[in-house]
């Protein structure tokens, strides 16, 4: 009953985790099509892949327990197929137990660890699903014969062994549920007050949102209205002050800005349509976008934008958050929100914004 709870647990995380991955890295015949709405469906997909990789880790221990004396048994390889099978077990053990330490470390933006953290995941996340994979079809035999035992009341537990079953999945399931309640009201406003072990509460910043990047950690201290000024290019390139900005058409949308790292929160946004300024640059209507920030280093500092995303009447160049302008840490004097996109990819301090046909 652990090894089904677990393996759904990591079939949903393997599945939300293809959605985050492809959202944020998208291959290129791809990234025109990727969907803006629903506005918050990555919200949903990523509080989902969140969460249940944080259950997964008292049910990971609690299989573990369960079968450890198996791990150390004698003689070690019995046979050809017996040490294929170890194998197999070894690596999915190893490849599970990295993902879920890697994955919460994530969480808390900890990364005690010398190669990057997205690449990794990402092929280890491939590495654990084809050695689960291998493990069922290895062990079909024996569950294709528990489950005829199961249904023709052939086999059951001993009267004796009944309670403590009846113990230990009873505590699994008050663990996981703690876990779960104590960390998904990150993204789940209504779990909101519980999140006691949550690494971010969403109500803690000023303007209401978390902040992962500040401005001194992008290296930027000294941004002023003053000497900022956006550049458009394409067809009809041009560039604005601040001032000319605020000039412009303003529009207020309500979309959540969702983290990679679990948490989400929707916010009131007001700026300047993206696809506006496009319009403006005489952009062809089926354009993509490169956003280029003022930050001097950074993996995101460049971001691209598919042409869904670009024309999306709710994705703007915001300036004001929750009716305040932007503060420096929020991206001040410019940045992007768009509906169902990677918190990583509403890029903060726009300085450029390049047509991409």
């Amino acid at each position: 009953m652990i090894g089904r709870w677990l393996g759904a647990a990591f079939v949903v995380c393997f599945l939300t985790g293809l959605i985050s991955h492809y959202l944020q890295h998208p291959p290129g015949w791809l990234a025109d099509d990727l969907p803006s709405r629903p506005v918050w469906g990555y919200r949903l997909t990523q509080g989902l892949h969140v969460a249940t990789g944080t259950a997964a880790i008292p049910l990971l221990l609690a299989k573990l327990w369960t079968v450890y004396p198996r791990l150390f048994a004698w003689p070690p390889l019995r046979s050809i197929a017996h040490a294929l099978e170890r194998a197999s077990v070894a690596v999915l053990v190893a490849a599970a137990v990295f993902e879920l330490v890697t994955g919460l470390l994530d969480t808390i933006q900890w990364y005690p660890w010398p190669f990057p953290f997205v690449q990794v995941h990402w092929a280890v996340a491939w590495l654990v699903t084809g050695a689960l994979l291998l493990h069922v079809a290895i062990k079909a035999p024996q569950i294709a014969a528990h489950w005829r035992h199961r249904s023709s009341g052939t086999r059951a537990l001993p009267a004796e062994d009944l309670p403590d079953r009846r113990a230990l999945l009873t505590g699994l399931g008050l663990a996981v549920g703690a876990v779960t309640i104590t960390t998904a009201g990150q993204s789940l406003s209504p779990l909101g007050r519980l999140t006691l072990l949550a690494p971010r509460s969403p109500e803690h910043d000023p303007q209401g949102l978390p902040i992962n990047r500040t401005a001194a950690a992008a290296g930027l201290t000294g941004v002023t209205a003053d000497d900022w000024r956006l550049t458009v290019t394409g067809p009809l390139a041009y560039e604005l002050s601040l001032a000319e900005l605020q000039a412009l058409p303003q529009h207020e949308v309500e979309l959540p800005i969702a983290c990679v790292e679990g948490w989400s929160k929707s916010a009131h946004w007001t700026g300047v349509r993206i696809r506006d300024l496009l319009d403006r640059a005489g952009a062809p209507p089926h354009a993509g976008l490169r956003v280029i920030s003022m930050e001097r280093q950074g993996y995101y500092r460049v971001t691209e934008m598919g042409s869904a995303y670009a024309h999306d009447p709710l994705t703007l160049l915001a300036l004001r958050l929750n009716g305040q302008v932007l503060s420096l840490d929020h991206g001040f004097p410019a940045r992007i929100i768009a509906p169902n996109r990677p918190g990583v990819l509403q890029t903060k301090w726009v300085a450029r914004l390049e047509v991409r046909r």
